[in-house]
C-alpha cells in the first residue's frame, strides 16, 4: 500500500469514507479533516438515540419545517416569513442561484456558487462567503454582497449573522451542529415576497423530519459565544503544534488551518488515517487545508502530522 492508492480528491471535502475504502481501513478509524466542521457541536447520533420513541413517529411522518423555521428565525431575530430551511447550504445555493440566474465570483471562492449559476459576468450580482472559503477571512465591515454565504460566520464571530439585510444570506446548520449526513441550511430572504417566490421554487418535503424533529433540542444546546472563544484557543494550540513541527501554517478566523508548501500532504497523511483537503479545486496548488480536531483528537492528530513531518 502506498500513497498512489489513496484516491484523489474531489471538488469536495468530506470524502474519508472513500479514503477508506480504498486503503482497506475501518471508517470509524479514519479522522475526517477534510470537511470543517464544528468541533464543539453536541453529538447529534446520541441525540437521536436518546429519543428513539419521537423518532420512529417522525419517520413515519410527512416533515413540516413551520416550527424548525420559526424556531430559528427568532434565534435570528429576523420575520420567520423570510426564513427557508432548506436541504443543507448546498441547498440554499442551488436555490437562490436559480432565482438569480447570473451573478459574479472573484476566485479563490467556494465552487457551488460557480456550478449552479447560469451566467458569470463582472456585472452581475456579487456572491461572496464570509468568512472567505477558502481563505478563512472576515469581510471587511464595508464590503457588501449581493448574496453572502454566512455557513462559518457564527462559529467565526459568536452570532448568527452580519446582518446585511438587503442581501440574501445563507447558512448552513449541517456544520455548525456537525451533522452532515442529516443536511439542514438555511435562507434569509431580503424580503417576505422573495422568500415566498424560493419556497415556490422549492421542491416538497426538501428538508427531511429527522433534522427537523432536531431543530430546537439543538438550538438549546448551541452556546455561539462560548463555541468561538473556545475555538480560537483550540485553533491557536494546533496552529502552534504544526508550526514547531515545521509546517507552513496560515492562521484564520474559522475552524481551519491552512499548509502552505504541502505537496502531496493529503495522501501521505491519509496512509496514516488522518484526511485532509487539497486545495487545488480553490486553485490554491500546493495548500491544503484541515479542520480543527475536536480536543479529544487532536494529540492523535499531531501525532500524524508529526510522524509525516519525520518521515
Amino acid at each position: 500500500m502506498t500513497a498512489n492508492t489513496v484516491p484523489g480528491a474531489g471538488n469536495h471535502g468530506g470524502d474519508a469514507a472513500r479514503v477508506a475504502a480504498a486503503l482497506g481501513f475501518d471508517p470509524a478509524q479514519v479522522l475526517d479533516l477534510s470537511a470543517s466542521m464544528n468541533p464543539f457541536a453536541p453529538d447529534v447520533a446520541d441525540l437521536l438515540a436518546a429519543d428513539s420513541g419521537r423518532l420512529r413517529l417522525t419517520i413515519g411522518r410527512y416533515p413540516d419545517p413551520t416550527e424548525g423555521a420559526a424556531l430559528l428565525a427568532e434565534e435570528l431575530k429576523v420575520d420567520p416569513r423570510r426564513v427557508i430551511l432548506t436541504n443543507g447550504g448546498a441547498e440554499a445555493i442551488a436555490l437562490v442561484a436559480a432565482s438569480m440566474a447570473s451573478g459574479w465570483i472573484e476566485n479563490p471562492e467556494f465552487s457551488l456558487y460557480r456550478r449552479h449559476l447560469t451566467v458569470i459576468e463582472p456585472s452581475a450580482p456579487r456572491w461572496r462567503s464570509n468568512p472567505s472559503n477558502p481563505l478563512g477571512l472576515l469581510a471587511d465591515a464595508t464590503d457588501h454582497a449581493a448574496v453572502w454565504d454566512e455557513a462559518f460566520y457564527p462559529i467565526a464571530t459568536g452570532t448568527w449573522t452580519r446582518g446585511d439585510e438587503s442581501a440574501w444570506r445563507l447558512g448552513s446548520l449541517t456544520k455548525l451542529w456537525n451533522c452532515p449526513g442529516l443536511r439542514l441550511g438555511y435562507a434569509i430572504a431580503p424580503t417576505v415576497e422573495l422568500a415566498e417566490a424560493l419556497r415556490q421554487r422549492q421542491p416538497q418535503w426538501a428538508v427531511n423530519g429527522v433534522a427537523l424533529m432536531l431543530i430546537p433540542e439543538l438550538l438549546e444546546c448551541t452556546d455561539l459565544v462560548g463555541w468561538q472563544h473556545a475555538l480560537v484557543a483550540l485553533r491557536e494550540q494546533f496552529a502552534d503544534s504544526l508550526s514547531a513541527l515545521g509546517y507552513a501554517v496560515r492562521q484564520t478566523a474559522v475552524n481551519w488551518l491552512l499548509i502552505d508548501d504541502s505537496v502531496g500532504l493529503r495522501e501521505r497523511l491519509a496512509m496514516r488515517g488522518v484526511v485532509v483537503r487539497d486545495c487545488a479545486s480553490f486553485g490554491l496548488h500546493g495548500v491544503h487545508r484541515t479542520a480543527v480536531p475536536r480536543r479529544s483528537d487532536l494529540d492523535r492528530v499531531i501525532t500524524a502530522f508529526a510522524a509525516e513531518a519525520q518521515s
